[in-house]
This record gives structure tokens, sequence and C-alpha cells, in this order.
């Protein structure tokens, strides 16, 4: 999904190509590959829910879930996609400190890189985004999500970067570790700081249906901007300087850190996250309770979680190149082709199937078991390989700038 992590990537598998040494392009490629194989990895888990929210949709899912009222099947197939926006964030920041410090050695400033692509994100958010959801070319209801944070998250990191390396570090640490002492900070509708604090921490409308135009801000900011500047900080495990051996063991013990702390803090309900775990009914019930998080802001535990993960899965994608990693990371080398492909595949597919089977719930087509959640999911995931396949090759041989932004 992330602009700047593509074209990052395209940077990189330039300066490869233009390497003396064979060791040193077999690394960068590897490198890109277990970035790329992640993206693509999330964005796969990201088909999931969507093609959830396509046709499953007339069973919601509340934030954070009602362990009471929803099956086990649906909470796991919700919690699996969590995965995809802290990656997507993370990564972001990453690879734009690996579009600052390519392999060439001549540093320069992401800043501008950073601010243009932000603002095409958000724009993109407004426009084709919201017509892939809404079905409508001038869409009355606007949710401003994840395309919308990881937009205004760049043009935040684009300010930071001019900071010393330290500094974001600080920053990004104190926003996602500290975050969750505001959550006790409420505006009603109305009161002078409530459009600002919607935007930055509490979901909310800034324009509340029942008019002609209804915005919801459902992604709230201010988390995301410490998620990306620790992935900006985390760019210098990708340097030249560390080889894949070393990374590898950075990546296990982040990761190992991550979930550790997690078990501690949420296994004694000390801080991380509003809502504390209980035990209920059954083990599974129990679990459901224990991995119930918050993810509209993300909590800490949440991040945790998310984040301990993704590092664990850097580093088993540091070495781990086959067909199967190569396939996978053809999604995350065009993430914003992708992602606009697939909503519009699914905007089409459901207009379809309620023309031809009608509309069982409500103004929608949808089924009853989420089995076939997964079986339409896979089958698109195998159907949309083709066409991002397609646009690789396209995109390696084409010197058109403008196929950069996808």
């Amino acid at each position: 999904m992330s602009t700047s992590a593509s074209a990052a990537s395209a940077a990189s598998y330039s300066t490869i190509a233009a390497a003396s040494s064979t060791h040193a392009a077999a690394l960068q490629r590897s490198r890109i590959l277990a970035i790329d194989v992640l993206r693509g990895l999330v964005m796969l888990t990201m088909l999931v829910d969507h093609v959830r929210e396509t046709i499953y949709l007339h069973l919601q899912v509340t934030d954070p879930m009602n362990v009471a009222t929803t099956a086990p099947a649906l909470f796991f197939t919700r919690m699996l996609a969590h995965l995809s926006a802290p990656v997507f964030v993370f990564l972001t920041g990453l690879s734009a400190w690996l579009y600052a410090h390519p392999a060439s050695g001549a540093v320069r400033s992401p800043s501008g890189f950073l601010f243009k692509r932000g603002l095409l994100l958000v724009v993109l958010e407004w426009t084709l985004v919201s017509l892939a959801w809404t079905g409508q070319l001038f869409p009355t209801r606007i949710y401003l999500q994840v395309i919308w944070v990881i937009g205004l998250s760049m043009i935040a990191l684009s300010v930071f970067v001019r900071l010393p390396r330290w500094v974001i570090a600080t920053v990004g640490f104190a926003i996602v570790f500290g975050h969750n002492l505001l959550t006790s900070i409420h505006f009603a509708p109305g009161e002078t700081g409530y459009p600002l604090w919607t935007i930055l921490y509490e979901k909310g409308y800034l324009i509340p249906p029942g008019g002609a135009l209804m915005i919801k801000v459902s992604y709230p900011l201010l988390p995301w901007i410490g998620v990306i500047l620790l992935g900006y900080t985390a760019g210098p495990l990708y340097s030249r300087l560390v080889d894949s051996a070393q990374r590898s063991r950075i990546l296990i013990g982040l990761g190992l850190a991550s979930l550790a702390l997690l078990l501690l803090i949420r296994g004694f309900n000390i801080y991380g996250e509003t809502l504390s775990w209980v035990h209920g009914q059954d083990f599974i019930h129990t679990l459901m309770s224990w991995l119930n998080f918050t993810k509209y802001p993300p909590s800490l535990d949440f991040l945790l979680l998310t984040l301990g993960i993704a590092f664990l899965l850097l580093a088993r994608f540091e070495s781990l190149d086959n067909r199967l990693t190569r396939a996978i990371s053809l999604y995350g080398g065009a993430p914003m082709f992708f992602y606009l492909l697939h909503l519009y595949t699914l905007l089409v597919l459901q207009n379809i199937a309620a023309t031809a089977f009608g509309a069982n719930h409500g103004e929608r087509f949808g089924v009853d078991n989420i089995v076939w959640v997964w079986v339409m999911a896979s089958v698109l995931a195998v159907a949309l390989y083709f066409p991002c396949s397609a646009f690789a090759r396209f995109k390696r041989r084409t010197p058109q700038a403008w196929v950069r932004y996808f």
C-alpha cells in the first residue's frame, strides 16, 4: 500500500543492476525481497478482510470486538487483518530511510519525496478510494481510513527527517509507548478541540450523518506518526554495514522483546489497552478476550503484537527465497496498484452478485458462512496475481515517472 515503500524498492533494484560486487548485489536483492514479501503477505490478509466487508458486512464487528457475540471464526478472521496497517506504516518509514540512503552512498533528503507522496495518498483517499468503497462518483459518505493516515504520517515524517535520528527515535517511542495515557481525554462534538482531537486521537465524525455530506475519521493519526517514526529509525538495519545474519538476530530480538513485554503488561492488565481481558466461558473465549485489542486508535498492546510478529517475519524472510515468496513479493512490489485493483474488483463483484442473485442483506448481497469469505479471497488472490505480475513487468521497463507512485 505504501507508495514510498514501492519507490524505495525500485530505487534499490536499480542500484543492484549497477553494483560491481555480486555478493553485495545478492544481499541487497534479498533485503528488498524480504520487505516486499512481508508487505505482500499482509496485503493478502487485508484482501481477506476487505472480502469480509464486501460479502459478510451484515455481521458487523466492533472495535474492540464483542467477544460475547462474535463467533470465533469471525473474530480470528478479523484479527488476522490487524497486521496490515502497522506493517504498512512501519515499512513506509523504513523505506523512506532506504530512499534517503541508497546503496550508491549518495545520501539525499527524503523530505520532498515524503511530502508529495503523502499528499497524493490523502487526495486518493478522498477520491478514488472513496469511490471504490461507496460506488458513488461524488461520495456523500467519506471514511478517512488507512490510505489517509499513511499519507498524513508521511507528511509528518517529511518534517521529522530534518531532525537528528535520536530525536526521531525518542519522539516515536514516546508516542507509541505513551499515547495510551491520553485515552481519558475526550471532546464532545461542538467543543473547540473536537475536530483536531478527532483527527489526532479519537475516531469520530468531522461532519455527522444526516446532512448532504458525512465525513468520518476511522484512523486517528497520532499513534501512526509514532509507528512511522520508529520505522524510519529502524532503517539503518538495512544499511550495507549490517550483514544478513546480524540483521536477523536484531529483528528476532526485537520481535521476542515486543511479545515478552506484551505478555507482561497484558497478562497482568497493567497498561497498554483500555479493555482488560477476562476469563471466558472456555479457553477459546478467554484467548479471544486476551487478544481483543483496540485498533482505532491502535493501543500499545495492539502494536506490540503486530509489530512483534512483523519483526519475526522479516527475520524469517531474510533468508527465505523460493517460488512462493517471490510470488507473494509481487503483491508487495506494486502496493497501490494492488490496493486500487482489489477494491474496484470487489465493487464490481458486489454489484454483479446483487444483480444476479438479489440483495439478500439489505441493499447488498452477502453470504451466511465465513468459509465463503476465505474461498473468495483465495480465488481473488490467484486471479489478481496475473495483472499484478504484468504491471510489475511494465514498471521495470517503463521510464515513465508516474508508475513509481504505484
